[in-house]
């Protein structure tokens, strides 16, 4: 029986692959997420599907079971609360909270957890603007559109900026492209606050904006 970090790490790179675009993942593209052969990725996903938390089919892309789902949007609700605690009660910068998270997401009590969300106002959101689903494993998200694939001259709220890279979220930063800030895409970058800012290429692919009405 695998061990339950294991799993909670599987499900929650399957749950992440689709939040923010439609294709399923591979496992090819698993292995080379977490970091693992493809073999021991194939091994899992197996011993995944006979606990009826994946659905898979030989050489195919994976997809989450209602209760892989379930049990996915759970771990993913400490992760997000971790972070904003984190932010919010000790003054943690965006770029450093994903790595204590990972930690203490395995680590503190469901009465712990519940005080965390008491005490911040059950947020949507964390500081990247990723959903935090409810108990219930629920969230809303508004329709969005990735800054790379957004035509010049569109204007929108930053809905969200990838956390996959500390180095990409201080370049964020640093360009003013916080959630919850307007912009307008230009054929650079964007325009923000007044100014223009040219983008590279990685982080136009880490920026989600409000879609076109």
């Amino acid at each position: 029986m695998p061990n339950s970090a294991a799993v909670d790490d599987y499900l929650k790179t399957i749950y992440h692959h689709t939040e923010w675009q439609s294709a399923r993942i591979t496992p090819s593209q698993l292995a080379g997420v977490l970091g693992l052969a493809p073999s021991t990725v194939t091994e899992m996903v197996q011993k995944l599907a006979a606990q009826d938390l994946v659905a898979h089919r030989p050489y195919g892309p994976i997809s989450l079971t209602p209760a892989g789902e379930k049990r996915a949007a759970a771990i993913i609700r400490r992760h997000r609360l971790i972070e904003t605690w984190l932010v919010r009660e000790f003054g943690y910068a965006w770029d450093e909270v994903h790595d204590e998270a990972e930690v203490l997401e395995h680590t503190i009590s469901d009465r712990l957890l519940d005080g965390i969300d008491a005490r911040l106002g059950s947020p949507r959101f964390d500081p990247h603007g990723d959903a935090i689903p409810d108990a219930e494993g629920h969230v809303h998200r508004e329709p969005f559109i990735l800054l790379a694939d957004a035509p010049a001259g569109h204007t929108g709220r930053v809905l969200r900026v990838s956390d996959r890279d500390p180095a990409l979220l201080r370049a964020c930063e640093e360009a003013g492209l916080d959630v919850g800030v307007e912009v307008t895409v230009t054929p650079s970058g964007v325009h923000v606050s007044g100014a223009d800012a040219a983008l590279s290429a990685d982080v136009r692919d880490a920026v989600w904006l409000t879609a076109p009405a």
